[in-house]
């Protein structure tokens, strides 16, 4: 990227400035400069705010600026479902409880549902992330007007929608979808295949057709559980990563949502290929799917983000604690405590998840020239006291709650832990009468 010069800034943010650029630059003292919604300049505070006298300021000493966290793989409008069916195996969880209660969805209960989660999202430092769910019309609009950056995708599968009825107009909401959101500068649309147990082969090929003639991501639920390769091995005679092998759809454009039950080889011909993993620890451990061999992923050269799942199979969308899990998880599953390691961890909710979405380029770290979605943590607490390691800070000692400021593509959506783009009140009010509904 060679970023063009600015004569201006529309905000100044000064504190401490984690880059996590290529060479990991952490300025003391520093600032960031956002013009529109684009960084501007990265430097010392002195030079910046010397460089830039007009622009407004916003002034923390003692905090910290970092790129905004990227959440890999959400449902965010099951958050109306939070605490609805707990503790139960996810085909039961599934089949007895979300689908039935999902059968009665409607376009206003998903947007005020995704609102909902985007609140919580961008009050725990999520600045973009990757949906796929139903009535995506809604969840795209409501993304677009709380100002949260979002790839959000239709979910398809054999049987009827609630949303758009029978599998025929499901691909004709597809491409009004493209239609509406092509230049839009924070919805990117994406194909959204459910899983294999759901996809008959010719509807998994024919939407790998859509997502290619888009260039459009494919996102699919994958290897989530040993029951989902077990059903896969015993109708197709394969598992459910060499079933889309040997359909030939996997390659860069794929996102594999879970992967928990792999072997070495389905491992190596996922990097082959180029397939992305979204990891969501603790959906996993919650519905007792297993532990992903993120390690082994990454070692194999895989690129991985990090999700939380919804709220429904969470319970939250808080990727701070999801940090945390993800690097204890992975140690006291292998016995290795030097087992992904702080720096790695918050590499999967920063540059990981913005490569998984082919967004690199854009977001995932601090660089002038890139898109302005950056958040600002308070360091002036007990449990951040004293600091050290700055990453080792972020993923066991932080939390969602010590982000007080969040910009997204230059727009100032969090101030003071205060949201701009959200009436929180009058929107927790109507989360209150829809649970209502759904527990009638």
């Amino acid at each position: 990227m060679s970023p063009q010069p600015h004569d201006h800034a529309d905000l100044i943010l000064t504190g401490t400035v984690l880059t996590l650029d290529d060479a990991g630059t952490v300025i003391t003292d520093g600032a960031v400069a956002v013009a529109g919604d684009t960084i501007a300049a990265i430097g010392p505070a002195a030079d910046l705010l010397a460089r830039f006298p007009r622009a407004q300021r916003l002034e923390e000493p003692r905090g910290l600026i970092m790129p905004g966290l990227i959440n890999a793989h959400t449902h965010a409008a099951m958050a109306c479902f939070r605490g609805l069916a707990d503790d139960l195996p996810l085909m039961e969880w599934l089949e007895k409880h979300i689908f039935p209660a999902e059968a009665k969805l409607t376009g206003e209960i998903v947007y005020h549902s995704t609102l909902l989660s985007a609140a919580e999202m961008i009050r725990s430092g999520t600045t973009s992330f990757c949906d796929m769910y139903l009535f995506t019309k809604e969840v795209a609009r409501a993304t677009a007007d709380c100002g949260m950056r979002g790839w959000i995708g239709e979910v398809l599968y054999d049987f009827p929608s609630p949303c758009y009825g029978e599998l025929a107009n499901g691909f004709a909401y597809l491409e009004e979808m493209f239609a509406e959101y092509r230049e839009h500068p924070l919805i990117t649309v994406t194909v959204d295949p459910h899983a294999v147990y759901t996809c008959s082969p010719d509807l998994l090929r024919r939407l790998k057709e859509v997502a290619d003639r888009h260039h459009a991501p494919y996102v699919i639920h994958l290897a989530e559980t040993r029951d989902e390769v077990a059903g896969c091995r015993q109708r197709y005679g394969a598992s459910p990563v060499m079933h889309l092998e040997q359909l030939g759809l996997l390659d860069s454009r794929v996102i594999a949502d879970h992967c928990v039950v792999l072997d070495q080889a389905e491992i190596e011909l996922l990097a082959r290929r180029g397939v992305k993993v979204a990891h969501c620890p603790e959906s996993n451990m919650k519905l007792a799917s297993g532990v992903a061999p993120v390690p082994q992923l990454l070692a194999a050269g895989v690129t991985v983000g990090l999700g939380t799942d919804g709220s429904a199979s969470n319970n939250d969308v808080d990727l701070f604690r999801e940090m945390g899990t993800a690097a204890k998880l992975h140690k006291v599953f292998a016995l290795d405590p030097t087992v992904m390691t702080a720096d790695e961890t918050l590499g999967l909710a920063t540059r990981g998840g913005a490569a998984l979405l082919g967004a690199e380029a854009r977001i995932g770290s601090l660089e002038a020239g890139k898109k302005a979605d950056c958040i600002v943590l308070d360091l002036d607490q007990p449990h951040l006291t004293p600091l050290y390691h700055i990453p080792s800070h972020l993923v066991y000692a932080a939390r969602g709650s010590d982000v007080i400021h969040s910009v997204i593509n230059g727009r100032l959506v969090m101030r003071d832990r205060k949201l701009t783009t959200i009436d929180e009140p009058a929107l927790l009010a109507e989360m209150a009468r829809i649970a209502a509904l759904i527990r009638r």
